[in-house]
């Protein structure tokens, strides 16, 4: 069982960057893969980015390569997404999920924990 907990949402203006965190419960945080997704009122949720257990591998939606990255430190439960030149469009509220499959999964169905996710609000 894993539980997760969003934070560092906001608003900002186009251009600009917001680092979100997800801390995770459970010890074997280190065993998951980690992912963040994105849901736009009125849209589906869908895969922004990636990262394998160890830290080693990361996957990106076309749409934030580039300005995304994703990483994780395991000693503190936690997986970060910096986003870096926002843009209106990336206004959505913003999840993470954990799942123990492979890293290339950008499907909702298989990722198993969800955090309640934080809000991401990008002004033009």
């Amino acid at each position: 069982q894993v539980q997760l907990v969003e934070s560092g949402g906001g608003l900002v203006q186009a251009g600009g960057s917001l680092r979100l965190s997800c801390a995770a419960s459970g010890r074997t945080f280190s065993s998951y893969t980690m992912g963040w997704f994105c849901q736009a009122p009125g849209k589906e949720r869908e895969f922004v980015a990636a990262i394998s257990w160890s830290g080693g591998n990361t996957y990106y939606a076309d749409s934030v390569k580039g300005r995304f990255t994703i990483s994780r430190d395991n000693a503190k439960n936690t997986v970060y997404l910096q986003m870096n030149s926002l843009k209106p469009e990336d206004t959505a509220v913003y999840y993470c999920a954990a799942h123990l499959g492979r890293l290339r999964s950008r499907s909702v169905r298989e990722y198993d924990y969800w955090g309640q996710g934080t809000q991401v609000t990008v002004s033009s």
